[in-house]
């Protein structure tokens, strides 16, 4: 789980590639908790608020940008 802190120390182009692979990331814990191969179901939550966290950080960024 990243903080935001981490994500905002990040340029945007790094965002939209973190938030590729967290997509990523969530596809597969999907795909292994509907096979039942899935242990710790609780990723998928943490995943899901990493991707909001993500999209936050770059839509501040977007309307900070705008602003300057």
């Amino acid at each position: 789980m990243k903080t935001v802190e981490e994500f905002r120390d990040l340029s945007i182009d790094e965002l939209r590639q973190k938030g590729v692979d967290l997509k990523k990331e969530l596809f597969n814990l999907r795909f292994q908790h509907a096979t039942h191969q899935l242990e710790n179901t609780a990723r998928l939550k943490l995943v899901r608020r990493d991707i909001a966290r993500l999209n936050t950080v770059i839509r501040e960024k977007q309307i900070q940008g705008a602003e300057d």
